[in-house]
């Protein structure tokens, strides 16, 4: 049986079938083309797919669906650790005390809810050490901390992949720090479960399936959209019960504001720039791709409008949450009293591989055969109109050459082909209206 090309990757985001339409607008945003149309339903070429969301966010339908893990696995473990990002105490009402959140978090079934940004004072220390040392032609360093972006260098941009600073992001330096610790405290790695409340999609996929050969300690990834609602509605019905969950409140101001944008520039010496937002962050690697950007040391690339307080799964608004976190960093310690302790356990868990590229894998992983194949997709552009009216159920004209190539579509898609190899006599009406039914299926009665 022949390969699955489009079945390697872990994808966050899926499609219910029964809910699309197949109206094109989550194709249309997608910045990496990786969605299609086909028998009139939209369907996502996983090693295409970044996992950013945009797609989400567009669809009218709510069929696009996050795929995250069942909440009610947190109770196939004794110990239940919760890795809460910042952002999330700054979607509620000023009235809700941290205290109370972590209370309700408890009364929900976990034993210890700790912030994810408890590492980021000891991932200073290492990006600046990183950044020092990094040789020119792997200059500017572009942050791993936004998984959605590594994944779009990854397919759009591989020849940017060794800019990739190769250091974990806050969130898996927590995790392994915790379960270092509780491994010293004589619990047994099965009665943990260590469990992450993310604010985007792309994250999911980070821990399922890491880049540069890593292994996540992380145990389950929980849509914060749904504890978000869950806490709120204990709040609002006084329903919390007494619990004795342990709450780690001790967070820098750093820290705080990592998620936010200028979160990593602001704490990294040289020239460092932030970009936030999906087009905005394609625009700044097509030039540094270009060679047009000179003496930037350090990139801070996030895929999200005010990056993760502009996160898919976050309820509040993302300028008020970004607010917040600004106000309550104004007033946070400089210094984590826990320093010693990051270096101590973490130090061997800091560094990942080399990030690989997956611009090729759309035409199959022998280079050659790859490169053969772009050059035969150059050529029948020029043959196709070059308007990208998405009609084909491609997403554009190079997208339809694509397909074409990789046989997964004819020349006859295109509405135009289809009009002129009528006028030739070489297609009938009735093909043409078979094919156009295999892509946005049969709508109308002829």
């Amino acid at each position: 049986m022949a390969e699955d090309v489009h079945n390697r990757y872990y994808r966050g985001l899926e499609i219910v079938p029964d809910l699309c339409v197949g109206c094109s607008h989550c194709m249309k945003v997608c910045p990496t083309e990786a969605l299609r149309v086909k028998g009139g339903k939209a369907t996502i070429q996983t090693d295409l797919c970044i996992d950013c969301g945009r797609c989400y966010r567009e669809c009218p339908t709510n069929a696009i669906r996050v795929v995250d893990d069942d909440f009610d696995q947190i109770f196939a473990y004794k110990h239940r650790l919760l890795l809460v990002p910042s952002l999330f105490y700054s979607q509620f009402e000023d009235r809700m005390e941290m205290n109370e959140i972590n209370r309700i978090i408890g009364s929900l079934g976990f034993t210890e809810v700790s912030p994810v940004e408890l590492g980021v004072d000891y991932l200073i220390e290492e990006m600046n050490r990183y950044i020092d040392e990094a040789p020119p032609e792997s200059r500017p360093v572009i942050s791993s901390y936004c998984p959605a972006v590594v994944r779009l260098i990854q397919v759009r941009f591989p020849s940017l992949v060794d800019n990739i600073m190769t250091l974990l992001p806050p969130l898996e330096i927590t995790a392994q720090y915790y379960k270092s610790k509780y491994r010293e405290a004589g619990i047994p790695e099965e009665e943990l479960g260590i469990f992450y409340l993310t604010p985007c999609v792309a994250k999911i996929a980070a821990v399922k399936d890491p880049v540069g050969g890593y292994v996540s300690p992380i145990t389950g990834v929980i849509n914060m959209d749904l504890i978000y609602s869950k806490v709120m509605m204990v709040h609002r019905n006084h329903s919390c019960t007494e619990n004795s969950i342990r709450a780690n409140e001790e967070i820098t101001s750093n820290a705080i504001r990592w998620s936010t944008t200028r979160g990593e520039t602001n704490a990294t010496r040289g020239v460092a720039l932030s970009i936030d937002g999906m087009g905005n962050v394609i625009e700044f690697l097509e030039k540094v791709e270009n060679g047009d950007i000179e003496g930037v040391d350090f990139l801070e690339l996030r895929g999200c409008d005010e990056s993760c307080p502009g996160g898919i799964l976050v309820r509040g608004n993302r300028f008020l949450v970004a607010d917040g976190l600004h106000k309550r960093a104004s007033t946070a310690p400089w210094v984590n009293p826990y320093i010693k302790d990051f270096r101590k356990y973490c130090a061997e868990y800091m560094t990942f591989d080399k990030v690989q590229p997956r611009a090729f894998m759309k035409y199959g992983k022998d280079i050659k055969e790859a490169i053969r194949k772009m050059e035969e997709v150059r050529t029948l552009k020029r043959t196709l109109p070059g308007i990208d009216c998405c009609a084909c159920g491609s997403p554009g004209c190079e997208a339809l050459a694509g397909d074409i190539v990789n046989g997964e579509r004819s020349i006859n898609n295109c509405v135009f082909m289809q009009i002129a190899n009528e006028r030739r006599g070489t297609l009938n009406v009735d093909d043409a209206i078979t094919l156009m039914e295999e892509i946005w299926g049969k709508r109308y009665d002829y």
